[in-house]
């Protein structure tokens, strides 16, 4: 079996469930001792139980001291990919204040200080991969403050990738990808609403975890790809 990334170390935060454990499992099965961290330590030690090769620790992105202490306690590593997104969904007149900062600072600021303070620590060859969405690309009334944010966090990717260099940034950029996150709105509405993505979607299906987690492999493992969002969505921009 290849190991691509054999003796290497992946720090993967975001839950540990859904895109998250799909990029911490599919960089462990491909040779990488993999740190999953995340605000609830407790919460992923049971998820990753039984999961050898995934080590767990604690950052907060929110936090510029626990992604400090983070990277006190890690040393050096080689890859970094951020997961994590506090989503403000909602037209403008219902959009809360503190959930649209909330969503930038998970998810374009986290990202930047965890870059910050990491970056000195990657070893040569490293990389950071962050997440957008197609949100950004595809504007939508009702995601204003999903796009705007996933927007930042993609022109953060090839700032960094400017700045970082020669350690490589790229940006996944999903579409609808059925991970959990649209289970609120109830079985029926969700079976719908991929219904009905699927019938207009290029790709004529729902994305899915391990989607997401091959394309997050293929920017860890292509040393000649970097400042790209790759979209992973199906077609989604087009339609």
């Amino acid at each position: 079996m290849s190991e691509p990334l054999k003796d290497q170390t992946v720090l993967v935060v975001g839950r540990g469930g859904g895109l998250a454990r799909a990029v911490a499992l599919t960089a462990r099965d491909a040779g990488a001792r993999v740190v999953a961290a995340g605000r609830r330590p407790d919460a992923l030690a049971a998820a990753y139980a039984d999961e050898p090769g995934i080590t767990v620790d604690t950052v907060d992105l929110t936090d510029e001291r626990s992604i400090i202490s983070l990277g006190e306690r890690l040393g050096t590593l080689d890859h970094v990919v951020s997961t994590a997104s506090a989503r403000a969904r909602g037209r403008l007149a219902e959009l809360d204040r503190e959930a649209v900062r909330a969503s930038f600072d998970t998810k374009v600021i986290g990202p930047l200080m965890l870059a910050k303070h990491l970056a000195p620590r990657i070893n040569d060859g490293g990389s950071f991969v962050l997440f957008s969405g197609v949100a950004a690309f595809k504007i939508a009334v009702g995601t204003l403050a999903v796009a705007i944010t996933n927007g930042a966090a993609d022109t953060l990717t090839r700032s960094l990738a400017l700045e970082l260099a020669p350690i490589r940034v790229n940006a996944i950029s999903p579409g609808v990808v059925d991970t959990g996150a649209w289970d609120a709105h109830g079985e029926q509405r969700k079976t719908e609403m991929f219904a009905d993505m699927s019938v207009r979607n290029p790709a004529r299906r729902i994305g899915t975890a391990d989607d997401i987690a091959s394309a997050v492999l293929f920017a860890l493992t292509n040393t000649f790809l970097t400042g790209v969002t790759l979209a992973v969505d199906g077609g989604e921009v087009l339609t």
